[in-house]
Protein backbone atom coordinates (compact mmCIF):
# COMPACT_ATOMS: atom_id res chain seq x y z
CA UNK A 1 0.00 0.00 0.00
CA UNK A 2 1.14 3.47 -0.76
CA UNK A 3 -0.17 6.32 1.20
CA UNK A 4 -0.27 9.77 -1.33
CA UNK A 5 -1.03 13.35 -0.64
CA UNK A 6 -2.63 15.16 -3.54
CA UNK A 7 -1.63 18.76 -3.79
CA UNK A 8 -4.48 20.61 -6.20
CA UNK A 9 -6.62 17.86 -5.83
CA UNK A 10 -9.94 19.75 -7.64
CA UNK A 11 -7.65 20.60 -10.22
CA UNK A 12 -7.63 18.47 -13.54
CA UNK A 13 -4.55 16.71 -12.50
CA UNK A 14 -5.41 16.33 -9.40
CA UNK A 15 -9.06 14.69 -10.05
CA UNK A 16 -7.31 12.57 -12.38
CA UNK A 17 -5.06 11.05 -9.77
CA UNK A 18 -7.14 10.39 -7.73
CA UNK A 19 -9.16 8.50 -9.67
CA UNK A 20 -6.27 6.40 -10.84
CA UNK A 21 -5.87 5.94 -7.44
CA UNK A 22 -9.06 4.89 -7.26
CA UNK A 23 -9.01 2.61 -9.56
CA UNK A 24 -6.96 0.10 -7.55
CA UNK A 25 -7.79 0.58 -4.02
CA UNK A 26 -5.23 -2.14 -2.64
CA UNK A 27 -2.32 -0.23 -3.72
CA UNK A 28 -3.19 3.47 -2.69
CA UNK A 29 -4.49 5.03 0.55
CA UNK A 30 -4.87 9.16 0.17
CA UNK A 31 -4.11 10.59 3.29
CA UNK A 32 -3.70 14.82 2.98
CA UNK A 33 -5.52 16.94 0.02
CA UNK A 34 -4.96 20.24 -0.26
CA UNK A 35 -7.09 22.46 -2.78
CA UNK A 36 -8.70 26.03 -3.42
CA UNK A 37 -11.83 27.19 -2.60
CA UNK A 38 -13.84 24.70 -4.54
CA UNK A 39 -15.74 23.03 -1.67
CA UNK A 40 -18.27 20.99 -3.00
CA UNK A 41 -15.84 18.91 -4.86
CA UNK A 42 -13.33 18.43 -2.21
CA UNK A 43 -16.14 17.42 0.32
CA UNK A 44 -17.02 14.94 -2.33
CA UNK A 45 -13.53 13.76 -2.35
CA UNK A 46 -12.49 13.96 1.48
CA UNK A 47 -16.55 11.56 1.96
CA UNK A 48 -14.88 9.29 -0.71
CA UNK A 49 -11.46 8.87 0.51
CA UNK A 50 -11.20 10.06 4.36
CA UNK A 51 -8.06 11.74 4.44
CA UNK A 52 -6.34 12.52 7.93
CA UNK A 53 -5.88 16.26 6.87
CA UNK A 54 -6.88 18.71 4.51
CA UNK A 55 -5.66 22.22 3.32
CA UNK A 56 -7.63 24.85 1.62
CA UNK A 57 -7.58 28.17 0.78
CA UNK A 58 -8.52 30.39 4.01
CA UNK A 59 -10.30 30.33 7.36
CA UNK A 60 -14.02 30.97 5.28
CA UNK A 61 -13.68 28.22 3.54
CA UNK A 62 -12.37 25.73 5.60
CA UNK A 63 -15.74 26.74 7.70
CA UNK A 64 -17.56 26.34 4.67
CA UNK A 65 -16.31 22.92 3.76
CA UNK A 66 -16.43 22.12 7.85
CA UNK A 67 -20.33 22.61 7.35
CA UNK A 68 -20.44 20.29 4.70
CA UNK A 69 -18.89 17.59 5.97
CA UNK A 70 -21.32 17.59 9.24
CA UNK A 71 -19.88 15.08 11.81
CA UNK A 72 -17.18 13.74 9.84
CA UNK A 73 -14.01 13.83 11.50
CA UNK A 74 -11.23 15.86 9.31
CA UNK A 75 -8.35 17.75 10.38
CA UNK A 76 -9.06 20.80 8.02
CA UNK A 77 -6.37 23.39 8.19
CA UNK A 78 -6.23 26.68 5.76
CA UNK A 79 -3.77 29.00 4.29
CA UNK A 80 -0.41 28.32 2.69
CA UNK A 81 0.81 26.78 6.00
CA UNK A 82 -2.32 24.00 6.04
CA UNK A 83 -0.68 23.39 2.12
CA UNK A 84 2.88 22.49 3.58
CA UNK A 85 1.52 20.49 6.17
CA UNK A 86 -0.63 18.38 4.00
CA UNK A 87 2.39 18.09 1.40
CA UNK A 88 4.93 16.71 4.80
CA UNK A 89 2.16 14.79 6.20
CA UNK A 90 4.43 11.77 7.93
CA UNK A 91 2.47 8.73 6.29
CA UNK A 92 2.56 10.22 2.52
CA UNK A 93 5.43 8.73 1.00
CA UNK A 94 4.25 9.74 -2.90
CA UNK A 95 3.31 13.39 -3.31
CA UNK A 96 1.05 14.36 -6.51
CA UNK A 97 2.16 18.47 -6.75
CA UNK A 98 -0.50 19.72 -8.64
CA UNK A 99 -1.12 22.87 -8.06
CA UNK A 100 -1.20 25.44 -10.49
CA UNK A 101 1.45 28.06 -10.93
CA UNK A 102 4.48 29.59 -8.53
CA UNK A 103 2.27 28.99 -5.55
CA UNK A 104 3.11 25.16 -5.42
CA UNK A 105 6.86 26.75 -4.64
CA UNK A 106 6.78 26.34 -1.15
CA UNK A 107 5.04 23.32 -0.38
CA UNK A 108 7.11 21.13 -3.35
CA UNK A 109 10.07 22.18 -1.86
CA UNK A 110 8.77 21.24 1.68
CA UNK A 111 7.89 17.94 0.59
CA UNK A 112 11.02 17.42 -1.00
CA UNK A 113 13.06 18.32 2.14
CA UNK A 114 10.75 16.05 4.27
CA UNK A 115 11.76 12.92 1.82
CA UNK A 116 8.92 12.94 -0.20
CA UNK A 117 9.03 10.98 -3.39
CA UNK A 118 7.50 14.23 -5.67
CA UNK A 119 5.00 13.10 -8.83
CA UNK A 120 5.38 16.16 -10.64
CA UNK A 121 2.70 18.22 -12.61
CA UNK A 122 3.60 22.16 -11.02
CA UNK A 123 5.96 23.03 -13.89
CA UNK A 124 6.26 26.59 -12.66
CA UNK A 125 7.94 25.28 -9.64
CA UNK A 126 11.22 24.02 -11.85
CA UNK A 127 10.69 27.04 -14.15
CA UNK A 128 10.77 29.32 -11.10
CA UNK A 129 13.22 27.31 -8.75
CA UNK A 130 15.07 25.14 -10.95
CA UNK A 131 18.51 25.05 -9.55
CA UNK A 132 17.39 24.78 -5.91
CA UNK A 133 14.85 21.77 -6.40
CA UNK A 134 17.20 19.78 -8.27
CA UNK A 135 19.83 20.37 -5.37
CA UNK A 136 17.27 19.52 -3.14
CA UNK A 137 16.33 16.50 -5.00
CA UNK A 138 19.67 15.03 -4.83
CA UNK A 139 20.40 16.30 -1.30
CA UNK A 140 17.96 14.06 0.39
CA UNK A 141 17.80 11.00 -2.23
CA UNK A 142 14.05 11.43 -3.63
CA UNK A 143 12.28 10.30 -6.73
CA UNK A 144 10.75 13.51 -8.89
CA UNK A 145 8.61 11.71 -11.34
CA UNK A 146 7.39 14.07 -14.31
CA UNK A 147 3.09 13.84 -14.67
CA UNK A 148 3.46 16.41 -17.48
CA UNK A 149 2.45 14.33 -20.90
CA UNK A 150 5.89 15.54 -22.12
CA UNK A 151 8.32 15.12 -19.86
CA UNK A 152 6.85 11.88 -18.29
CA UNK A 153 7.43 10.24 -22.74
CA UNK A 154 10.74 11.65 -22.36
CA UNK A 155 11.42 9.78 -19.02
CA UNK A 156 9.45 6.42 -20.16
CA UNK A 157 11.90 6.28 -23.53
CA UNK A 158 15.16 6.81 -21.17
CA UNK A 159 14.18 4.20 -18.94
CA UNK A 160 17.04 1.46 -19.32
CA UNK A 161 19.43 4.37 -21.64
CA UNK A 162 23.31 4.70 -20.21
CA UNK A 163 24.33 7.85 -19.08
CA UNK A 164 25.79 9.97 -21.08
CA UNK A 165 23.76 8.28 -24.51
CA UNK A 166 21.48 11.18 -24.51
CA UNK A 167 21.79 13.36 -27.56
CA UNK A 168 18.74 15.70 -27.45
CA UNK A 169 15.06 15.73 -26.14
CA UNK A 170 11.85 16.46 -28.34
CA UNK A 171 9.13 18.19 -27.04
CA UNK A 172 5.93 18.04 -28.90
CA UNK A 173 3.42 20.54 -28.81
CA UNK A 174 -0.09 20.25 -30.17
CA UNK A 175 -0.05 24.06 -31.32
CA UNK A 176 -3.03 24.93 -29.49
CA UNK A 177 -6.52 26.20 -31.46
CA UNK A 178 -4.32 28.83 -32.82
CA UNK A 179 -2.10 26.94 -34.97
CA UNK A 180 -3.68 27.59 -38.61
CA UNK A 181 -4.80 31.12 -38.00
CA UNK A 182 -3.20 34.21 -39.68
CA UNK A 183 -1.27 36.33 -37.53
CA UNK A 184 -3.93 39.14 -38.23
CA UNK A 185 -6.78 37.11 -36.81
CA UNK A 186 -4.87 37.10 -32.84
CA UNK A 187 -6.31 40.82 -32.83
CA UNK A 188 -9.78 39.46 -32.54
CA UNK A 189 -9.30 36.35 -30.36
CA UNK A 190 -11.79 35.55 -27.02
CA UNK A 191 -11.85 33.77 -23.96
CA UNK A 192 -13.90 31.19 -25.49
CA UNK A 193 -11.57 30.49 -28.70
CA UNK A 194 -8.83 29.81 -26.79
CA UNK A 195 -10.17 27.61 -24.21
CA UNK A 196 -11.56 25.23 -27.11
CA UNK A 197 -8.44 23.16 -26.90
CA UNK A 198 -8.33 20.57 -30.07
CA UNK A 199 -7.26 17.34 -28.21
CA UNK A 200 -6.42 18.73 -24.81
CA UNK A 201 -9.07 18.60 -22.14
CA UNK A 202 -6.94 20.97 -19.36
CA UNK A 203 -7.97 23.33 -16.82
CA UNK A 204 -8.04 26.88 -17.92
CA UNK A 205 -4.64 28.39 -17.30
CA UNK A 206 -3.01 25.41 -18.76
CA UNK A 207 -5.21 26.19 -22.06
CA UNK A 208 -4.60 29.65 -22.60
CA UNK A 209 -0.92 28.63 -21.92
CA UNK A 210 -1.35 25.77 -24.75
CA UNK A 211 -2.70 28.40 -27.07
CA UNK A 212 0.35 30.77 -26.55
CA UNK A 213 2.57 28.40 -26.60
CA UNK A 214 4.12 29.70 -23.09
CA UNK A 215 3.36 26.41 -21.74
CA UNK A 216 5.96 24.82 -24.52
CA UNK A 217 8.58 27.30 -23.41
CA UNK A 218 7.40 26.28 -19.46
CA UNK A 219 7.97 23.07 -20.52
CA UNK A 220 11.64 23.67 -21.99
CA UNK A 221 12.91 25.58 -19.05
CA UNK A 222 11.14 21.96 -16.50
CA UNK A 223 13.32 19.37 -19.17
CA UNK A 224 16.56 21.64 -18.61
CA UNK A 225 15.98 20.89 -15.22
CA UNK A 226 14.56 17.42 -14.78
CA UNK A 227 17.17 16.18 -17.26
CA UNK A 228 20.08 18.12 -16.75
CA UNK A 229 20.03 19.76 -20.46
CA UNK A 230 21.21 22.57 -21.95
CA UNK A 231 18.63 24.50 -23.67
CA UNK A 232 20.50 24.12 -27.14
CA UNK A 233 19.16 20.21 -26.87
CA UNK A 234 16.05 20.60 -25.99
CA UNK A 235 14.11 21.50 -29.18
CA UNK A 236 9.80 21.74 -29.87
CA UNK A 237 8.28 20.49 -32.81
CA UNK A 238 4.22 20.71 -33.54
CA UNK A 239 2.26 17.88 -33.69
CA UNK A 240 -1.24 18.19 -33.83
CA UNK A 241 -2.35 14.60 -33.30
CA UNK A 242 -0.59 14.34 -29.83
CA UNK A 243 -0.30 11.01 -30.24
CA UNK A 244 3.81 11.35 -30.02
CA UNK A 245 3.96 12.76 -27.16
CA UNK A 246 7.53 13.44 -26.97
CA UNK A 247 10.90 11.72 -28.46
CA UNK A 248 14.68 11.43 -27.30
CA UNK A 249 17.46 11.59 -30.04
CA UNK A 250 20.39 9.22 -28.90
CA UNK A 251 23.98 9.59 -29.31
CA UNK A 252 24.07 6.45 -32.19
CA UNK A 253 20.97 8.48 -34.09
CA UNK A 254 18.77 6.29 -32.83
CA UNK A 255 14.81 8.44 -32.29
CA UNK A 256 12.59 6.65 -29.58
CA UNK A 257 9.03 8.04 -29.34
CA UNK A 258 6.70 7.49 -26.84
CA UNK A 259 2.90 7.27 -28.32
CA UNK A 260 -0.46 7.01 -26.52
CA UNK A 261 -3.68 8.84 -26.98
CA UNK A 262 -4.33 11.85 -25.59
CA UNK A 263 -5.67 10.92 -21.88
CA UNK A 264 -3.76 12.51 -18.70
CA UNK A 265 -4.34 8.83 -16.79
CA UNK A 266 -1.44 7.79 -18.45
CA UNK A 267 1.68 9.74 -17.09
CA UNK A 268 -0.28 10.25 -14.00
CA UNK A 269 -0.50 6.17 -13.81
CA UNK A 270 3.08 5.80 -14.65
CA UNK A 271 4.35 8.45 -12.06
CA UNK A 272 1.78 6.91 -9.16
CA UNK A 273 3.04 3.43 -9.26
CA UNK A 274 6.95 3.70 -10.86
CA UNK A 275 8.85 1.58 -11.65
CA UNK A 276 5.59 -0.56 -12.07
CA UNK A 277 2.37 0.04 -14.63
CA UNK A 278 -1.25 -0.17 -14.27
CA UNK A 279 -3.59 -1.71 -16.52
CA UNK A 280 -5.47 1.03 -17.33
CA UNK A 281 -8.31 -0.62 -19.04
CA UNK A 282 -10.72 1.78 -19.00
CA UNK A 283 -9.20 3.49 -21.51
CA UNK A 284 -9.10 3.27 -25.66
CA UNK A 285 -6.35 1.46 -27.02
CA UNK A 286 -4.41 3.44 -29.41
CA UNK A 287 -4.91 2.58 -32.90
CA UNK A 288 -2.29 3.83 -35.44
CA UNK A 289 -4.63 2.81 -38.34
CA UNK A 290 -7.62 4.59 -37.00
CA UNK A 291 -4.91 8.22 -36.48
CA UNK A 292 -3.98 7.90 -40.28
CA UNK A 293 -1.20 10.02 -40.78
CA UNK A 294 0.93 11.47 -38.26
CA UNK A 295 2.67 15.28 -38.58
CA UNK A 296 5.35 17.46 -37.64
CA UNK A 297 6.31 20.93 -37.93
CA UNK A 298 8.33 23.40 -36.95
CA UNK A 299 6.43 25.62 -34.30
CA UNK A 300 5.91 29.41 -36.00
CA UNK A 301 7.73 32.37 -34.09
CA UNK A 302 5.45 34.64 -35.61
CA UNK A 303 2.16 33.20 -33.89
CA UNK A 304 3.99 32.00 -30.84
CA UNK A 305 6.45 34.19 -29.49
CA UNK A 306 6.29 33.37 -25.94
CA UNK A 307 8.10 30.10 -27.23
CA UNK A 308 11.02 32.61 -27.89
CA UNK A 309 10.51 34.30 -24.86
CA UNK A 310 10.98 31.13 -22.44
CA UNK A 311 14.04 29.94 -24.60
CA UNK A 312 15.59 33.80 -23.57
CA UNK A 313 14.64 33.68 -19.88
CA UNK A 314 16.55 30.05 -19.74
CA UNK A 315 19.70 31.57 -21.60
CA UNK A 316 19.69 34.35 -19.11
CA UNK A 317 18.98 32.23 -15.64
CA UNK A 318 19.14 34.14 -12.55
CA UNK A 319 15.78 35.20 -11.07
CA UNK A 320 14.44 35.92 -14.89
CA UNK A 321 12.57 32.50 -15.43
CA UNK A 322 10.53 33.50 -12.57
CA UNK A 323 10.04 37.31 -13.62
CA UNK A 324 9.00 34.87 -16.98
CA UNK A 325 6.59 32.74 -15.14
CA UNK A 326 4.92 35.80 -12.90
CA UNK A 327 4.06 38.29 -15.74
CA UNK A 328 2.65 35.49 -17.55
CA UNK A 329 0.22 34.28 -14.81
CA UNK A 330 -1.10 37.83 -14.39
CA UNK A 331 -1.80 38.09 -17.78
CA UNK A 332 -3.39 35.03 -18.40
CA UNK A 333 -5.14 35.87 -15.31
CA UNK A 334 -5.88 39.33 -17.01
CA UNK A 335 -7.00 37.67 -19.78
CA UNK A 336 -9.62 35.72 -18.84
CA UNK A 337 -10.98 38.17 -16.54
CA UNK A 338 -10.88 40.61 -20.06
CA UNK A 339 -8.36 43.12 -18.82
CA UNK A 340 -6.12 42.22 -21.82
CA UNK A 341 -5.97 40.74 -25.19
CA UNK A 342 -4.71 37.93 -26.10
CA UNK A 343 -2.26 39.28 -28.76
CA UNK A 344 -1.20 41.53 -26.15
CA UNK A 345 0.33 38.79 -24.07
CA UNK A 346 3.85 38.20 -24.92
CA UNK A 347 3.97 41.93 -25.68
CA UNK A 348 4.03 42.65 -21.67
CA UNK A 349 5.85 39.64 -20.76
CA UNK A 350 8.59 40.44 -22.95
CA UNK A 351 8.31 44.34 -21.35
CA UNK A 352 8.34 42.85 -18.30
CA UNK A 353 11.63 40.76 -18.96
CA UNK A 354 13.23 43.97 -20.23
CA UNK A 355 12.25 46.20 -17.04
CA UNK A 356 13.17 43.39 -14.37
CA UNK A 357 16.56 43.52 -13.20
CA UNK A 358 17.94 39.94 -13.37
CA UNK A 359 20.30 38.30 -10.16
CA UNK A 360 21.49 35.05 -9.31
CA UNK A 361 19.81 33.20 -6.91
CA UNK A 362 20.46 32.22 -3.92
CA UNK A 363 17.57 30.72 -1.61
CA UNK A 364 13.78 30.66 -2.52
CA UNK A 365 13.24 34.47 -0.39
CA UNK A 366 15.29 35.51 -3.66
CA UNK A 367 12.92 34.09 -6.28
CA UNK A 368 10.07 34.72 -4.36
CA UNK A 369 11.23 38.55 -4.35
CA UNK A 370 11.42 38.50 -8.06
CA UNK A 371 8.50 36.85 -8.44
CA UNK A 372 6.41 39.41 -6.37
CA UNK A 373 8.31 42.38 -8.35
CA UNK A 374 7.62 41.61 -12.02
CA UNK A 375 3.75 40.73 -10.44
CA UNK A 376 3.23 44.47 -9.59
CA UNK A 377 4.97 45.46 -13.21
CA UNK A 378 2.78 43.75 -14.99
CA UNK A 379 -0.16 45.14 -13.22
CA UNK A 380 1.04 48.24 -13.49
CA UNK A 381 1.32 47.85 -17.56
CA UNK A 382 -2.27 46.06 -17.11
CA UNK A 383 -3.54 49.48 -15.70
CA UNK A 384 -1.77 51.88 -17.85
Amino acid sequence: MKEIAVLGSTGSVGVTALDVAGRFPDRFRVVALAAGRNVALLAEQIKRWRPELVSVACAQTAADLRARLGSLKVEILPGAEGVVAAATHPAAKLVVCAMVGALGLRPTYAAIEAGKDIAFANKEVLVVAGQLVVDAVKRRGVRLLPVDSEHNAVFQCLQGCETGALRRIILTASGGPFRTWAPEKFLSITVEDALRHPTWRMGEKITIDSATMMNKGLEVIEARWLFGLPAQQISVVVHPQSIVHSMVELIDGSVIAQMAIPDMAIPVAYALAYPERLPLDHLKPLSLLECGRLTFESPDPERFPCLRLAYAALEAGGVMPACLNAANEELVAGFLSGRVTFAAIPHFIEAVMSRHPNRAVSCVEDLLEADGRARALTRELIAA
